[in-house]
């Protein structure tokens, strides 16, 4: 799930005015299309930011909507910030057309000038949003990305500000109580499949699984059913110091009721962007993905979805001495058991082998680890199954 490549070069302010008065341009344009003098600016306060974009352009259609959200936002919560949008359309409709979606100003249609400026911002591909300075300094990270990972919090869009993100992140991803990483001060509680809501902070002192999983994807639908199970007999044995909270990768609202109404346990509102601040504080790159979290708020293990494959419920409390118990178990059973057998039931010598997963052909149920299976054909039995022949 990489990210395009939005990087554009970070310039002083004096550069953009430079360009526009060589131009004759000496005023920007509102929505109403009235001029706004350069010279209205203070720009000693004022965060000002170009937005190379283009109306033919499918990535700028779709992060335009999100940036006029951060805008709005933003200026509501009276942070000083500008944005101008730079065209890169092919005629003065598609500018026009455009620039009816966006709140903030623009350089007036001028191909020529729009050229100039994305050559001198050395503007590769769109969209790209470039942060003005006084000192001159680069940037080291792109803007959209920065703000598609932290939304509203990347205000300023300073490295200081990007460096103080990511500090929190780390600190989140070491361990903190299981409320400060699922809720904010909006709130409090996450979502049952019936539409009820759980306080978060009753998840505090139990072992939670962040599931992230998407109704739209095969293999989550099939883990799914691996850690419903696991769920329900952790549930029927050990009663409710286990928990699963949903961190969607649904496309839609419609698609996550659909998800979450087979899963018998919990989720984080579909609305809530703290799904994303997830994905990124533990990194995660593709589902289905599984990372469980300790009694304490420390993270067990990020890789929850082979421990569960592997290991079922049989694996709690997930630790790696937990995992390590089960696997010397497994060997001391391996030793217990014979190299090969002949079973009665079956034509061919049986040899043990260790099996993720299987089906007896005798009893037809499921069977995990230890089998006696066939080279020759496609056989498998329990060990509890083999009637060994005298």
């Amino acid at each position: 799930m990489s990210k395009p490549d939005y990087q554009a070069t970070n310039l002083p302010l004096w550069d953009f005015l430079t360009i526009l008065a060589s131009e004759g341009v000496d005023f920007l344009l509102s929505g109403e299309e009235d001029k706004v003098p350069l010279s209205s600016f203070d720009y000693e306060k004022t965060t000002i930011c170009l937005f190379f974009s283009a109306n033919w352009c499918r990535p700028c259609q779709s992060f335009t909507p999100k940036l006029v959200q951060l805008y709005n936002m933003l200026r509501t919560m009276g942070k000083e910030l500008e944005i101008v949008f730079i065209s890169l359309d092919h005629d003065e409709d598609g500018f026009n057309a455009h620039f009816e979606t966006m709140p903030w100003l623009t350089v007036p249609f001028d191909m020529n000038l729009h050229k100039k400026l994305r050559e001198r911002f050395h503007v590769v591909r769109i969209p790209s949003l470039v942060p003005l300075n006084l000192d001159g300094q680069s940037v080291e990270e792109d803007l959209i990305g920065l703000i598609e990972d932290f939304g509203e919090d990347a205000f300023p869009f300073t490295k200081k500000r990007r460096e103080e993100l990511k500090a929190i992140d780390d600190s989140m991803r070491q361990g903190v109580k299981i409320d400060q990483l699922l809720a904010h001060p909006g709130r409090d509680y996450v979502v049952a499949s019936d539409g009820g809501k759980a306080l978060v902070s009753k998840l505090i002192g139990k072992t939670v699984g962040l599931y992230f999983g998407a109704h739209w994807c095969p293999p989550c639908r099939a883990f799914t059913a691996q850690l419903v199970e696991a769920y329900n007999q952790l549930l029927s044995s050990r009663g409710d110091c286990f928990e699963v909270v949903l961190v969607s990768s649904d496309r839609d609202q419609k698609e996550f009721d659909v998800n979450i109404s087979s899963m018998p346990w919990l989720a984080l509102p579909f609305e809530d962007r703290t799904r994303q601040d997830l994905c990124r504080i533990f990194n995660i790159k593709a589902i289905p993905a599984l990372v469980l979290i300790g009694p304490d708020g420390k993270p067990i293990s990020t890789n929850g979805k082979k421990i569960i494959t592997l290991y079922g419920a049989k694996a709690f409390p997930f630790t790696q001495s937990s995992i390590e118990e089960i696997e010397e178990s497994l060997r001391k059973e391996g030793d217990s058991l014979p190299r090969q057998i002949q079973d009665i039931k079956h034509q061919h010598v049986l040899k043990l082998d260790m099996a993720k997963a299987y089906v007896c052909n005798y009893c037809e149920r499921q069977g995990k680890f230890w089998a006696f299976s066939c080279d020759a054909c496609d056989y498998d039995l329990h060990p509890t199954c083999v009637e060994e022949a005298s």
